[in-house]
């Protein structure tokens, strides 16, 4: 084999390893594609939010629900996804096919309410949005707010999670969510400027270095900043979740250790009324043993925990459509049990002591 063979192998192998950026910008054709699906989805959703306030409420929850129900059906992929979401928050119950889908149809049509139910709020004062979404355990916030170091609010992709900073924002809160934007300027910078329209500002998860800065910054004026970080997709540290083996980021552990603030977990949920209620909760009381490692390590489970809880009380309500990375087969336990919510420090090192 001559070495220019050889060359053209290395180089065809070079091609096959491309990340899609770089495939876009070695084909031009990508690249027309790329731009063609991004005005398209620009457009339309410019279109969507131009005819909400046009249109009549009675019709527009119609268009809705034959929206939900259409979309279902024809996005098998969304409703596969749907379907794993169901099967992982209830694993711990015998679920027959049939129910699974009902659950899993439940969800997405919860998740298609709360796109229309975000648009809305473009064309609604802060009073009607406060009306429009009740409010429970906002002691806690404003506790966790009087300390002075700022809040991490803890969600998860779970009920109408993107009204939690709006309704925060509508009661006055400085607000701020952290935000993974799409490979296209112009469609996030259009997004940026919808979510600066109710009071929200967005930190973009990339460069990395910088969204940390701006988390911290936004917590050193005392702000609250949304993490979701229910998505598993990829990360350093293998950990249990709902009985699977899951990929998870050490970031909003490594957040709350370094700058002192509360995290705080918070959702938004409908009920059978479609009624919503952004719901607070006490705030999370964090390992901290005076190690950094043992301290990342434990509070990782324990925030692992406290999502588990949360999607297992609202199994049907869970939207996160982010596919998962097959974890490693070596997946060992991590941390060891004793890491629970209001564990003391004494308590922590007694209990090491006793399994050493």
């Amino acid at each position: 084999m001559s070495l220019r063979t050889i060359v053209k192998c290395v180089k065809s192998v070079e091609r096959l390893t491309d990340s899609p950026a770089e495939m876009k910008d070695r084909f031009p054709f990508k690249k027309f594609f790329y731009r063609l699906w991004y005005r398209t989805g620009e457009y339309c959703l410019r279109a969507f939010l131009f005819l909400v306030p046009r249109i009549p409420q009675r019709l527009a929850v119609l268009m809705t629900s034959a929206a939900a129900r259409l979309t279902f059906a024809i996005l098998w992929r969304y409703r596969k996804l749907m379907e794993e979401n169901v099967s992982m928050a209830m694993s711990d119950q015998f679920l027959p096919a049939e129910r699974k889908k009902t659950v899993a149809r439940m969800a997405w049509r919860n998740f298609v309410w709360g796109l229309y139910e975000t648009a809305c709020t473009l064309y609604t004062s802060r009073d009607a949005i406060c009306a429009s979404v009740a409010i429970e355990g906002e002691e806690y916030l404003k506790r966790a707010l009087e300390k002075g170091k700022g809040v991490i609010a803890f969600g998860a992709h779970l009920g109408n999670f993107t009204m939690i900073g709006t309704r925060l924002a509508a009661a006055g809160y400085p607000f701020s969510i952290l935000v993974k934007h799409p490979p296209d300027q112009r469609l996030a910078r259009l997004l940026d400027g919808y979510r600066a329209k109710v009071g929200i500002k967005t930190i973009s998860a990339k460069p990395r270095r910088q969204a940390a800065r701006q988390i911290l910054g936004a917590l050193r004026l005392n702000e609250v900043v949304l993490l979701l970080p229910d998505v598993f997709k990829s990360g350093r540290v293998n950990v249990q979740f709902l009985g699977s083996a899951v990929y998870v980021r050490r970031g909003p552990v490594t957040l709350a250790l370094r700058s002192g603030a509360a995290v705080v977990p918070m959702l938004v949920t409908r009920d059978a009324e479609d009624r919503l209620t952004l719901r607070i909760s006490s705030e999370i009381d964090l390992v901290k043993t005076g190690d950094l490692q043992e301290d990342l390590a434990a509070n990782l489970v324990l925030f692992t925990r406290h999502l588990e809880g949360m999607v297992r009380r609202y199994p049907d309500q869970w939207s996160q459509l982010s596919p998962q990375r097959p974890p490693s087969k070596n997946l060992g336990p991590m941390f060891p049990d004793f890491v629970q919510p209001g564990v003391k420090l004494k308590e922590v090192k007694e209990l090491k002591e006793g399994r050493s």
